[in-house]
């Protein structure tokens, strides 16, 4: 039985650890043929090492997603490896700094910005350009976030570039289902990753509160958002355009 991806070009960016990492896997699995992106050379290779290991394809190509002609040559690369783009996987983020709105600098909010906003929107870009090229056709995925969906106390830059993220998925959704390229968005509720270390590391009391938000009871886990990327990407989602999916252990539900 063919996977859900066999086959298919894909491009995953932000795939150095958690959540890019887990849909390497996932996607490689299921015959998808990959690029790796990311701005951290050793990591994003060992990524593509892992993937080779499990019996998949994949090649590295580094990239700020926040510079313009880094993504369209990372696409261009990513055409010269496989002949096409079929599906794209717009992982690459940043948390910035835990501040109130008040505290919040102008440095802090232009980086996450730059990364979690302007990267999203270049990646997207590029990837409807080319895959309009190709004559249509092609599945996108973004990586939002519940914060996305509802305020994030304590994350105001974060907060608003995910409800960023939203807004221009289903604006992209409804620009261009006609022309069969689906664009859709996760938004990961408290997920257990490198960067969610990043924010509890030697607090207890603020990881105790992440959990304690979960009405599931736990943090999610990387592969169970890869896995609603993969069926996002995948031909079983054909009728899905345009959505914000939310990944959350039913956070925001409440």
């Amino acid at each position: 039985m063919a996977g859900l991806l066999e086959g298919k070009c894909t491009l995953i960016t932000g795939a150095s650890s958690g959540i890019g990492r887990a849909a390497a896997l996932s996607f490689a699995r299921e015959g998808a043929k990959l690029t790796i992106g990311d701005i951290m050379t050793e990591a994003g290779e060992e990524t593509v090492g892992l993937v080779k290991k499990a019996g998949g394809q994949a090649h590295f190509v580094k990239c700020d997603v926040s510079k313009a002609a880094e993504v369209d040559a990372m696409i261009e690369a990513a055409v010269k490896k496989y002949g096409r783009l079929d599906c794209a996987f717009n992982n690459a983020g940043y948390e910035g700094k835990t501040l109130h709105i008040a505290e919040e600098t102008e440095e802090d909010w232009d980086k996450v910005m730059a990364i979690d906003l302007k990267g999203v929107f270049l990646c997207l870009r590029a990837e409807i350009r080319q895959m309009i090229k190709q004559g249509g056709g092609g599945a996108i995925v973004n990586t939002a976030s519940t914060a996305g969906l509802v305020g994030s106390h304590g994350m105001p830059a974060y907060t608003a570039a995910k409800h960023g993220v939203v807004g221009l998925t289903k604006v992209a959704g409804l620009e261009y289902s006609k022309a069969g390229i689906r664009v859709n968005a996760v938004c990961p509720g408290v997920i257990d990753t490198p960067m969610v270390e990043r924010l509890v590391a030697g607090r207890p009391k603020v990881d105790a509160r992440l959990t304690g938000v979960e009405p599931i009871g736990r943090k999610g886990k990387p592969q169970e958002i890869a896995e609603a990327a993969l069926w996002l990407l995948s031909d079983y989602a054909s009728f899905v355009a345009g959505f914000a999916m939310a990944v959350d252990g039913a956070l925001t539900a409440q």
